[in-house]
């Protein structure tokens, strides 16, 4: 993972993943939608990562790219999420996207959410 300016990041295996669910949702190839990620208060460490597809982008949103993917957030979850890398795991302990966050100081066993 490359941490030489803030920003947020995506593993190959997460990627693939997430175009694999734009292709399922019909919004593969169009620019217009892209990757949102952001911070939302909950979960058992006291807040919790949130995923979804978006086409509208506001005005104080935090634009990346990384390996050819748009990843948006809005300027408060970024401050958590300031070099965090998204990946996905397909193995027998546990299903699904996960983030690899340097700024949490802890989290969860289910790895759905954090403490700063």
């Amino acid at each position: 993972m490359n941490t030489t300016e803030n920003s947020i990041y995506i593993s190959d295996k997460a990627k693939t993943k997430v175009l694999q669910l734009m292709k399922d949702a019909g919004v593969e190839g169009d620019a217009n939608f892209f990757l949102r990620v952001g911070v939302v208060g909950g979960g058992c460490s006291g807040l919790s990562y949130k995923l979804d597809f978006d086409n509208e982008a506001k005005p104080m949103d935090q634009v990346f790219e990384d390996k050819g993917l748009k990843i948006v957030t809005d300027l408060k979850s970024f401050l958590y999420l300031v070099n965090t890398e998204l990946n996905f795991s397909d193995g027998l302990n546990g299903k699904g996207f996960y983030f690899d966050n340097p700024n949490a100081s802890r989290s969860c066993g289910c790895g759905e959410s954090f403490a700063v």
